[in-house]
């Protein structure tokens, strides 16, 4: 097999999906920059998984594409930017595109670059799979299978075989100073901290607010213990009069960037959170991680860490705070 792949020096590898997509795929991105050290690698994302991407350094350069303001703003400019995106990757020459996603807009995409060589994820029934031709193709998707496992295997015909399936990221420099500044802000610089985030990817999915609330004053009874609640840009909804229910059993965080939310999680001891992005980034940051997920819910998405507990046992209505505390002391042990 290694015979068969021939040198490359740009490739481009284009991964697009949320941020908790990105995360699951950097075993892949991180076995690539491990096997092509000597080449140019481009990565081409959505918005969110951009700033973690970059602290991973497993790219040259990262070019970032808004999907949303593309699907949803005024079709004429978004087709102008669409023109202009292609016609910047034509320029940049690529030699190699390896499609982790493989949608029918990315296999297109791959195509336009002019590449010589595409290596597309295997999609069964995938619309455009005749413009991938790499001359051995990766296994056909598994769908049962862990999503990290699934974008490894994109790798297989290039002899990547056997890569580590976790990855841990270390804040950058400064986001961490930023981070230790507010924790040191809020007296908080000695004390065992535990995130709550009361987002979930979609209001369906949410744990309810009072729950929470519950749980933040059962922790603080400890007075080594104290609470950051964390929202995200989605919560938004929920912060409208918060601060007078929480009091003095937790810390609001204000909304920040990625990057500083980020550095924040890497201080945590735990968080609890449902499916959802910051579940991934305290795991990727060493942090542990309660989940609280809907029964019958696949486990196909969750992080490949051990120090995870999963509540999935029953209804997420029904998942007690007793339930939550229980596991977040497990953790804390």
């Amino acid at each position: 097999m290694a015979q068969q792949i021939p040198e490359f020096n740009n490739i481009l590898v284009i991964h697009f999906g949320q941020l908790g997509d990105v995360i699951l795929g950097l075993p892949a991105l991180t076995a690539l920059r491990k096997h092509f050290d000597k080449a140019r690698i481009t990565t081409l994302l959505g918005k969110p998984g951009a700033d973690i991407v970059s602290l991973a350094h497993v790219a040259d350069e990262i070019i970032t594409v808004d999907r949303v303001e593309l699907r949803d703003g005024n079709k004429f400019v978004s087709i102008a930017k669409i023109l202009a995106l292609v016609k910047d990757i034509r320029r940049r020459k690529f030699d190699f595109v390896i499609d982790l996603n493989s949608l029918s807009e990315t296999n297109l995409l791959g195509f336009l670059t002019g590449a010589k060589y595409r290596l597309y994820l295997n999609r069964e029934n995938r619309s455009h799979d005749w413009l991938a031709n790499f001359p051995v193709r990766p296994p056909l998707e598994d769908k049962a299978k862990h999503h990290t496992d699934r974008f490894l295997e994109v790798l297989e015909p290039l002899g990547i075989v056997g890569e580590p399936r976790t990855r841990r990221i270390e804040p950058s420099d400064e986001s961490l100073a930023d981070a230790k500044n507010y924790l040191t802000s809020q007296n908080l610089e000695s004390k065992t901290l535990i995130g709550l985030f009361l987002g979930a990817g979609h209001p369906a999915r949410r744990w309810d607010v009072e729950n929470f609330l519950e749980l933040s004053r059962r922790f603080t009874a400890n007075s080594q213990v104290r609470v950051l609640m964390l929202l995200g840009p989605e919560e938004r909804d929920l912060r409208h009069g918060l601060d007078e229910k929480v009091r003095d059993s937790a810390i609001i965080v204000p909304e920040m960037t990625l990057e500083k939310f980020f550095a924040l999680i890497s201080q945590l001891k735990v968080i609890v959170s449902g499916d959802t992005g910051p579940m991934h980034l305290g795991a990727i940051a060493g942090t542990g991680v309660v989940l609280l997920s809907e029964i019958g819910s696949p486990d196909i998405f969750r992080p490949l860490i051990e120090d995870i507990i999963v509540l999935d046992d029953k209804p997420l209505r029904e998942i007690s705070v007793h339930d939550v505390t229980e596991a977040v002391g497990k953790l804390l042990e």
